[in-house]
């Protein structure tokens, strides 16, 4: 791209026909010019600043280097947040929004609810959930196994601002994040644990090469992190409270077998928007 001074709407002509997509390129060049989407488009007749073309520069680079979009930007929506997002935690993805619409639709009507998020990487479902529901609503505690996940969650959750008063951020390897206190006493378990097979032949390339490995692969089967979650539960939640866990498109069978297994009843599998199997709700005995 050329050096040159330019506005922002020749340079964004000038990028989308670099990188081959109008709709990244805008992304990049919103993000480079510091401004917000409404804004953006008030300052296109605008001069580019040679900070500003600088920074789109080292980005685009990534992005034709096959860095996902989002890691370049650093960071993407998740519902009505803006998320930090980089290569120590996943890309929110859209199928898993779900999981906040069942948590809300769970702990709405009631104040004072304990909703814990297992593996929170980015924190992006729990701090949805404290972002949608009244201030004060619920605590909401945040684990992860990696410290790399929870600097990230942290700087998430400053990022909220008032709503992240409710936010308990805690590392461990699922239920060991957890205060003995909480035993028998959460309304929702939520998680969105590794759930790919190890060798997975469908799984993206970009997914496999960038994303981090340790939130993304459970064994052979895909299941043993999800196991170990739905095994655990009943120690942990409220007679009658709710667990929520999404799982891979193949294994939704494998899944409710574990839950009922386990002692956990109402099992039920809930498909995505394109009509996958991808959530397992059930609860704990009344």
């Amino acid at each position: 791209m050329s050096d040159d001074t330019i506005n922002w709407r020749a340079m964004l002509a000038e990028t989308a026909q670099v990188v081959a997509d109008r709709t990244s390129a805008l992304w990049l060049c919103q993000r480079a010019s510091g401004y917000d989407a409404e804004e953006f488009i008030s300052e296109l007749d605008n001069p580019v600043t040679s900070r500003a073309a600088a920074h789109l520069h080292d980005m685009v680079r990534r992005f034709l280097a096959g860095e996902p979009l989002q890691y370049v930007l650093g960071r993407w929506v998740f519902r009505r947040l803006d998320i930090m997002v980089d290569r120590r935690v996943l890309i929110p993805r859209p199928e898993t929004e779900m999981l906040v619409d069942l948590v809300i639709e769970e702990v709405a009507s009631r104040s004072g609810s304990t909703v814990v998020d297992l593996g929170t990487g980015s924190g992006a479902i729990g701090l949805a959930i404290l972002d949608e529901l009244p201030l004060g609503h619920s605590t909401v505690w945040m684990t992860d196994v990696s410290d790399d996940a929870l600097d990230v969650a942290s700087a998430n959750v400053a990022g909220l601002g008032r709503p992240g008063i409710g936010a308990r951020l805690s590392r461990g390897a699922w239920y060991d994040a957890l205060s003995n206190e909480l035993r028998r006493s959460v309304d929702v378990i939520v998680a969105n644990p590794p759930y790919v097979e190890d060798d997975d032949p469908d799984l993206e390339t970009n997914v496999r090469e960038w994303e981090p490995p340790l939130a993304l692969f459970a064994g052979p089967d895909g299941l043993r992190d999800i196991s170990s979650i739905v095994d655990g539960a009943r120690t942990w939640l409220a007679p009658g409270a709710l667990l929520l866990v999404e799982f891979g498109s193949r294994q939704g069978q494998a899944v409710s077998s574990l839950a009922r297994d386990a002692g956990l009843v109402e099992v039920d599998v809930i498909r995505d928007a394109a009509g996958f199997d991808r959530v397992l709700r059930a609860r704990a005995p009344r």
